[in-house]
């Protein structure tokens, strides 16, 4: 890594040792993310500030040409973008967090990751599947049972996770690692391809965006997803005359700027001036992270432009970074470039008329939502954990619809709690997701594909099987006659994300998992958040009424065991200051109100 570390060949070892040269200084991009900026005479988002701990001042005179900024002498004083710890008390912490929702500054799930900490922990190995830390006796990991040694970068979910990799027989790429392979990929698309085949992009120059310094705790999103993902795929034998791909290439200013303001892509592409750059406190970026951004933006493009010319059916386009955490001009949440909303810009100007996005990352997709936020030409769908905007990144309640032209093309399903599976999942694509679906009739459905709802997944704490993922995935295939295109966004167990990636992707290929199960039985949490976002939706779409009061009934009945097995001296409340916010509704629902105080 540039020379910041060594790493020991035997185990897999990552020791902290001296530099062997200076390391160029951290960079802080304001204005992309949370935190606190103060500026004299231009733009927040054009500051480029070392990252320390002291307050810097920097003449724009020093970036401005490169940002095409020329003549610029004003001052920019940028503050230390460190968030304070909170005093230790977690409720009045939560109370905090949850009155400003939306305001994520001290990310409880990324505390491990600090780009203003140079702090150098001596560690034994880290686990290659979920990066959770063991000691140096220990053969496999303590968290998932992943052997240090396991071949899953190869092939992927179909690895022995209990025995190291037979090196020997492994195939090992010509300038490949035995550790770091080369990225699998089908042969390109030719005229000759039928048109009813899979595509499946990626490029390796995305591998590029990594983390330079590692922490006390590797990031969990790192190039190991992709090579697991798609040694899966090859070792399930789904890359070899199944599928296709089409030549990668950078998005375009002009592209990039359909979405995005141009301050932001600039920001961006200044990330290539530097090392180590971050955007706010969970965001890294490298000197490659603009170059990784562009390809993975260009690939949705030109994926989503082959689907709609009827060059392929469908598409697979696995890319980092992740995208549906940016907003119009702000990098966050891992993410740089919105993937998503770039392609869905492209299909309508390719000609589609409707584009909807449904988004099952296990985090709402803030930024794909604001961007259409105002737009009834794009339906956004989004399945999340929300907890009443506890839950990174606080936004995505029920009563987020949209605005103007766009009022009611925004739809939210959030989960109020962790634990949500299949039978959740599959219950809101049948009683929301689909009859609003038909009702839209798009031309063509993008959908974010964040694996983090699976289960062993160490942010998300859901608990989505690959069968469940290839249920939603087929009901869509069918409502949409094949014309999807799956783009990647988070998942950070490997394994988790490579079986669920391989059972999208057999459901693309024209493989069916079995009849979707219409009676499972959603659980009590799944029910009322289903519920919830069918009374918000029935004011701009027909809900059947009779599945309204028939989840209701369910609802009462649910209550009713509840009580009748727990007796009414066991009261369970939900933090107070629902009952008197927005969450009434759901504090009234998941928890009894009538006993005694």
């Amino acid at each position: 890594m540039n020379g910041n570390y060594e790493t020991a060949k035997e185990g897999g070892f990552i020791s902290s040792v001296g530099h062997d040269r200076a390391p160029k200084e951290s960079l802080v991009l304001p204005g992309l993310a949370n935190g606190s900026a103060e500026m004299k005479g231009t733009d927040a988002s054009l500051g480029l500030v070392t990252s320390k701990s002291s307050v810097v001042t920097q003449t724009i005179e020093e970036v401005g040409p490169s940002l095409g900024l020329e003549g610029a002498k004003e001052d920019m004083v940028m503050e230390d973008v460190h968030t304070s710890k909170g005093d230790g008390n977690e409720l009045e912490d939560l109370k905090c967090m949850y009155e400003h929702e939306g305001d994520w500054n001290n990310e409880e799930e990324d505390k491990d990751w600090d780009p203003d900490e140079n702090v150098e922990v001596l560690v034994e190995w880290f686990c290659i599947n979920c990066t959770d830390s063991n000691s140096e006796d220990e053969s496999h990991c303590k968290q998932c049972g992943e052997h240090r040694n396991s071949g899953i970068l190869k092939r992927g979910f179909l690895a022995s996770i209990y025995l190291p990799e037979n090196v020997t027989e492994s195939r090992i790429e010509p300038g490949a690692t035995e550790d770091k392979p080369f990225l699998p990929s089908p042969p390109l698309w030719t005229s000759q391809t039928e048109p009813s085949s899979t595509a499946i992009c990626s490029d390796e120059r995305m591998l590029l965006h990594s983390e330079v310094r590692i922490k006390s705790h590797p990031h969990p999103e790192r190039p190991d997803r992709l090579r697991a993902i798609m040694g899966g795929f090859d070792a399930a034998g789904l890359l070899s005359g199944r599928c296709c791909s089409i030549p990668s290439r950078e998005a375009t200013l002009a592209e990039m700027e359909s979405v995005h303001s141009r301050l932001h892509v600039e920001a961006i592409e200044a990330s290539s001036l530097r090392d180590v750059s971050s955007f706010g406190r969970d965001t890294y970026a490298n000197s490659h992270s603009a170059l990784a951004a562009r390809l993975a933006a260009g690939i949705c493009i030109d994926l989503t432009a082959a689907i709609l010319k009827g060059q392929v059916l469908n598409g697979f386009a696995l890319v980092r970074p992740p995208g549906h955490h940016a907003l119009h001009a702000t990098a966050m949440g891992f993410c740089l470039h919105n993937n998503a909303a770039l392609a869905a810009k492209a299909a309508l100007t390719a000609g589609a008329k409707k584009v909807m996005i449904v988004d099952w990352d296990v985090h709402h997709g803030n930024g794909t939502q604001e961007i259409f936020d105002d737009d009834s030409s794009v339906l956004y769908i989004s399945l999340h954990r929300h907890q009443g905007g506890l839950f990174y990144p606080g936004t995505g309640a029920a009563t987020e619809v949209g605005f103007g032209n766009g009022e009611g093309y925004s739809v939210n399903i959030p989960w109020p709690c962790g634990g949500i599976g299949d039978e959740d999942y599959i219950f809101a694509f049948l009683n929301v997701v689909l009859p609003i679906a038909e009702q839209f009739a798009p031309d063509i459905t993008i959908i974010s594909a964040g694996f983090d709802a699976a289960k062993g997944d160490p942010l998300g704490g859901c608990q989505v099987t690959p069968l469940g993922y290839a249920y939603m995935t087929q009901m869509l295939y069918l409502l949409m006659k094949g014309k999807l295109l799956v783009v990647l966004e988070g998942g950070y167990n490997l394994r988790s994300i490579s079986a669920s990636a391989t059972a999208v992707l057999k459901v693309l290929l024209g493989e069916s998992p079995g009849d979707v199960p219409k009676d499972y039985p959603p659980t009590y949490a799944g029910l009322v958040a289903v519920l919830e976002a069918c009374h918000v939706q029935a004011r701009f779409w027909t809900i059947d009424p009779m599945s309204t009061l028939k989840m209701r009934m369910q609802l009462t009945a649910a209550e009713a065991k509840f009580k009748g097995k727990h007796g009414m001296r066991q009261v369970i409340r939900g933090p107070v200051w629902w009952r008197w916010g927005r969450k009434r509704i759901v504090y009234d629902h998941c928890f009894d109100t009538s006993g005694p105080r």
